[in-house]
């Protein structure tokens, strides 16, 4: 039996689950759109990788999943240096989540 990526993933109060595909696509056209507002930018320096970056953003490593989202990047966790990452408001995204 396969075991989904996303067992584990935090669970919003709502019920609905993080890191999803559906839940991504909210995220990129909540900021496209700029319903979901992006609170800074961070350009990657050296080792920097999307969880450190969350943990100093959202005091949560497990919200890596959020700035690769907003920031229209794939596996985040291996980015090269010089990659502009958007950081969105994350009350605004917990709530076009909802």
């Amino acid at each position: 039996m396969a075991i989904s990526r996303y067992q584990n993933a935090p669970l919003l109060s709502l019920g609905s689950q993080y890191g999803t595909s559906n839940a991504v696509s909210i995220i990129r056209r909540g900021v496209t759109t700029g319903f979901i507002p992006i609170t800074t930018t961070v350009v990657l320096q050296g080792n920097q990788r999307l969880d450190h970056l969350a943990a100093i953003y959202y005091k949560d490593s497990r919200y890596w999943w959020v700035l690769a989202a907003a920031s229209d990047v794939g596996w985040g966790l291996q980015l090269p240096p010089g990659t502009v990452i958007s950081v969105p408001d994350l009350q605004e995204v917990i709530n076009a989540l909802g």
